[in-house]
């Protein structure tokens, strides 16, 4: 008896289907789950013969991590404590989320020393609310550990918008120059601080509101203030730190040398040495002193009374700008160094949400160090579980080391700090050196300018102007359309080479570039010896009368197609773009433009927009206008826009064949 009408019969085909999808659904949940969350792909395929390793590399970057979290909780203006709370929660956090095996997060100096500017500034606020009077007894702390945990927040917020978001290739939008500029002056800021620490020389009475160039000259003008012992027991350590430095890049091959601990080794050296012979009591240097060793609690960031929020937004902006730059720097070249990859988008999200979290547990921003990265991998680190041990083991620091570095002198701490920043100066000169010697002299000023200005006025000052030149030389270089002036060889009136002087595109890139579905290597030979003939003619183009004859080299877009027209009039009235715009034209009127778009791949609706304008004028001018070698793809938009009701030609192979259609 057939079904009656209405009523559907489950075959068992369906079954299966439903099965299949819901399996399909769950693989690709699956696939999501340990894309985004890295530790549920490598943890269960873990083998555990590479736990050993993991430990060692652990424990050897903790060795350098806890004192450098020590030392850089002081550029902060925070106590030492919160050093070690940035140490930890978004090492921890990293370690699950992050896909570099040897990026080490944590707390990092420069990152350390905007986090104490933007304190610094905002310390003004407090100390007006309550001028005439110094605010009372513990505000000053809990204000700055409010702004660090904000900031902290802040950055990581903004982190993670720009992963999500697929914005990890804005790592390369500060030049080489401005960021090797604003690193060297932040480095010559550091050391100019932590140098009256080291000598002993108390701080200026207006510290608050004192510049970089000021606190020098205060220093300068009071070294007959130095407290001797101090300077020798500081200035030893970061002498025996160089020492080392030097000793361990001489033998590279001594494996047991590599190891040590070189800050550890300080830190408990100077330690025992300070508490045996009484250094603090007996000599006045300034030690560590008690340090509570809490756990941080867990407290949502709020913004503190008299705090600027305009200052937080625009500082979290500069720290997420100068620390995504760095931390994806370091894991690009150490994933290329051991042959596995990484995602800059997703890099972003796992230092985005540790920084989110940190903030929650009194951290202030944290991210990626070269140097502990270094170590990492000299350590041979084979997964993210070793940045996971280095977490724990800061956990156990706070638990029970803190005591014990009651007698550290401090001096030691700024010692550390000053070796650290020494290494970031080390790049520098060979830098200058290159840019010299290549006569990059917009890119040597550049340098030395943003250097001069972090350290004259301050490291926002330099941040400022290497992130605004940058973006400038961006906009600047995007804005400017890539074409070339073409000039009919003396030679061979069917080759066309560019009037100003630059070699043609060689033979083969055209062919490429005009979709040749397949090429013979003898044809590549033979293409090669034709180029290589021409090089030696190109410079015989001479223009043909009456007739614009222009390449577009690359794709036309919104900025680049902004200056096109008055790029081609410039052409039209001198022939070269080299002729300065003050001199009187030199061309015979134009009766023709011919456009070679080899290189334009593609164009949007803005640029199609202003090429028709472009074209539209030149009808009206009663000037042909012929494009020659366009590809598919723009050609179907030309169809779209009718350009060839606004008076356009495009039905030609070549430059020969449109200069004789334009012949009849």
């Amino acid at each position: 008896m057939p079904p009656s009408r209405g009523r559907r019969r489950f075959q068992p085909g369906q079954r299966r289907l439903q099965h299949d999808s819901s399996k399909i659904n769950s693989r690709w949940w699956m696939q999501r789950v340990r894309y985004y969350v890295p530790i549920t792909g490598w943890l269960p395929k873990y083998q555990a013969s590479n736990l050993l390793t993991d430990m060692k590399a652990g424990f050897m970057v903790a060795c350098l991590l806890i004192p450098q979290a020590l030392s850089y909780s002081s550029l902060t203006r925070l106590p030492p404590a919160y050093g070690l709370y940035t140490a930890l929660v978004p090492t921890l956090v990293y370690g699950m989320l992050g896909t570099s095996r040897h990026l080490s997060m944590g707390p990092e100096a420069l990152i350390s020393v905007l986090v104490g500017t933007l304190i610094k500034g905002q310390l003004k606020h407090l100390y007006a609310a309550y001028s005439p009077n110094s605010p009372p007894a513990g505000t000053v702390e809990q204000f700055s550990t409010a702004v660090a945990s904000v900031v902290a927040l802040l950055s990581g917020l903004f982190t993670f918008s720009l992963g999500m978001f697929r914005l990890g290739f804005l790592d390369s939008m500060i030049s080489e120059s401005s960021l090797r500029g604003f690193i060297s002056g932040t480095a010559i800021v550091i050391l100019i601080g932590q140098s009256r620490i080291m000598l002993g020389i108390a701080a200026a009475p207006s510290s608050v509101h004192s510049t970089p160039w000021n606190d020098l000259k205060f220093m300068l003008s009071h070294l007959n203030q130095t407290h001797a012992m101090t300077a020798i027991v500081s200035l030893g350590a970061l002498l025996f730190l160089r020492m080392l430095r030097i000793v361990k890049s001489r033998f590279k091959r001594a494996v047991w040398l590599q190891q040590i601990p070189d800050t550890l080794v300080v830190i408990v050296l100077t330690t025992v040495i300070s508490w045996s012979a009484k250094l603090g009591d007996k000599y006045g240097i300034v030690i560590f002193g008690e340090v509570s060793g809490d756990l941080p609690q867990f407290s949502f960031p709020h913004l503190p009374k008299y705090a600027d929020t305009k200052d937080l937004v625009s500082s979290a902006i500069t720290i997420t700008m100068i620390g995504v730059v760095e931390s994806v720097i370091v894991a690009r070249e150490y994933a290329s160094r051991n042959h596995y990859a990484i995602s800059s988008n997703r890099e972003l999200v796992a230092l985005g949400v540790s920084n989110a979290l940190g903030s929650m547990f009194s951290a202030y921003p944290a991210f990626g160090s070269l140097s502990r990265s270094k170590l990492n991998d000299r350590a041979q680190s084979k997964s993210q579980l070793s940045g996971i041990i280095t977490a724990l083991l800061v956990l156990a620091s706070l638990l029970g080391l803190l005591p014990y570095l009651y007698h550290l002198p401090r001096g030691v701490l700024s010692a550390i700090i000053s070796d650290a920043v020494l290494s970031l100066l080390t790049a520098t000169p060979g830098a200058i050196a290159f840019l010299f010697r290549v006569q990059a002299w917009s890119d040597l000023f550049l340098l030395l300018f943003i250097c001069f200005c972090s350290v004259a006025a301050s490291v926002e000052t330099g941040i400022l102007l290497a992130v605004v030149i940058s973006l400038i030389m961006v906009i600047k270089r995007s804005n400017m359309p890539r074409i070339k002036l073409l000039g009919r060889s003396r030679e061979n009136e069917n080759d066309f080479y560019p009037i100003d002087g630059t070699p043609p595109l060689s033979r083969g890139l055209l062919r490429r570039l005009s979709f040749s579905s397949s090429t013979s290597d003898s044809q590549e030979e033979e293409d090669d010896d034709e180029d290589n003939a021409n090089q030696n003619t190109f410079s015989q183009a001479e223009h043909v009368d009456g007739v614009l004859i222009v390449r577009i080299e690359e794709p036309l877009y919104f900025s680049n197609a902004g200056q096109l027209h008055a790029r081609l009039n410039r052409m039209e009235m001198y022939g070269d773009m080299r002729t300065h715009p003050s001199e009187a034209p030199r061309m015979n009127p134009t009766r023709a433009v011919i456009f070679d778009l080899i290189g334009m791949l593609d164009i949007d609706g803005s640029a199609l927009e202003i090429l028709l304008g472009i074209v539209h004028e030149y009808k009206r001018r009663e000037v042909r206008v012929v494009f020659v070698r366009v590809c598919e793809a723009v050609r179907v938009r030309f169809e779209q826009a009718r350009m060839t009701r606004a008076g356009g030609e495009y039905d030609f192979s070549d430059i020969s064949s449109a200069l004789q259609h334009l012949d009849q």
